[in-house]
């Protein structure tokens, strides 16, 4: 077994702080990565916390991984030791069902390995993650990292990056579509440098007026006030698309009449209760909300080698693993800008 330092969680009301354990040892599909960066999603928060409900304790949170390669297996073919690589929401899947065949893991019918807070597919094994200084992991589930790119800006991309390219890609966003951004966090501000890299004329639909500059500056053509009547009464039937990265209860109604014919509402975000959406608002434009979860692994690599291509990361605040408490903090009030990445070279001197 693999000595591995981490910070975990032990209950839903406890800090996070320093735990050993041991990771499998390397088999013959597997590679080990001595984890150099890990982001901070808003759903560490809720998992840690449990407000999800499936919380398993200890937890190790962490899966937007980027690191260097220290160990093959056997039989692995796509990487050597030396090679940059990552992990993403899923170290896992059956491998059998229609999904994984097409390459959707992410969507496996029997419940992939998520890459914590889940159990190996053994169903029996828990999974720790990235807040920790190495991992183990099945080649077919680890991506390729280019070094063009700062790492730290390229953990992200691992979940915010994905969950935002993903449907962007599946809808076939591109050079002639009006695409609405609604909300600017760490999803929000992925899909604006995404939608316009693709070519799409991009909207950010946001709360906050001083959020202007910093969404020009990431890429939208067009900024807008939620809370200005007038405007919004303006960009009623405007967009094909809408992105939508909030998490927090709001009315899906008020969105869905700013969409022309067949435009589609993506839902990134998952509010605390249930939204209420009138028929009419649906009908009258022959209107759609969709969700969209992250991508499969193909289609991680596709973004990862999509961003290097096109120089895009995202923007982060780069911590100590001794400061991921504040942070949680910090997030839950909104001050970031726009993800907290851990340098876990500051858990290998704690």
């Amino acid at each position: 077994m693999i000595a591995t330092k981490a910070y975990a969680v032990q209950d839903a009301t406890s800090p996070l702080g320093p735990w050993s354990f041991e990771r499998r040892e390397v088999g013959p599909h597997d590679v080990q990565i001595e984890i150099l960066y890990c982001g901070v999603c808003h759903s560490d928060i809720h998992q840690v916390r449990n407000e999800w409900g499936n919380s398993m304790y200890p937890m190790v949170p962490g899966h937007e991984i980027v690191g260097r390669i220290t160990k093959i297996g056997d039989h692995v073919t796509r990487f050597k030791v030396g090679d940059l690589a990552g992990i993403g929401c899923f170290v896992d899947s059956c491998r059998e069902c229609t999904p994984c065949k097409d390459g959707e893991e992410q969507y496996c019918v029997t419940g992939g390995a998520s890459t914590y807070n889940g159990m190996e597919m053994d169903r029996k094994t828990p999974t720790y993650g990235g807040y920790s200084t190495q991992i183990v992991a099945d080649e077919k589930y680890t991506l390729k990292v280019s070094d063009k790119l700062p790492l730290e800006g390229v953990a992200p991309l691992l979940c915010a990056g994905i969950t935002t390219y993903s449907p962007l890609r599946h809808w076939k966003v591109g050079k002639g579509h009006k695409v609405a951004v609604l909300g600017l966090g760490g999803l929000g501000h992925m899909a604006v440098k995404l939608a316009a890299a693709m070519g799409a004329e991009v909207t950010m639909l946001s709360t906050s007026p001083s959020k202007e500059a910093d969404a020009r500056r990431l890429g939208a053509h067009h900024f807008a006030l939620i809370t200005n009547t007038d405007r919004m009464k303006g960009l009623r039937s405007q967009f094909d698309f809408i992105i939508n990265t909030i998490s927090a209860p709001h009315d899906y109604s008020t969105y869905l009449n700013l969409l022309n014919l067949d435009g589609v509402m993506i839902c990134l975000g998952v509010p605390p209760e249930p939204s209420v959406v009138p028929a009419f608002n649906l009908i009258m434009g022959r209107r759609s909300i969709a969700g969209s979860l992250i991508g499969g692994i193909r289609e991680t690599q596709e973004m990862l080698d999509y961003c290097a291509a096109h120089n895009i990361t995202s923007d982060v605040e780069v911590i100590d693993i001794k400061d991921i408490n504040t942070a949680y903090e910090r997030m839950l009030k909104g001050d970031v800008k726009y993800r907290f990445v851990i340098d876990i070279a500051s858990l290998k001197k704690s």
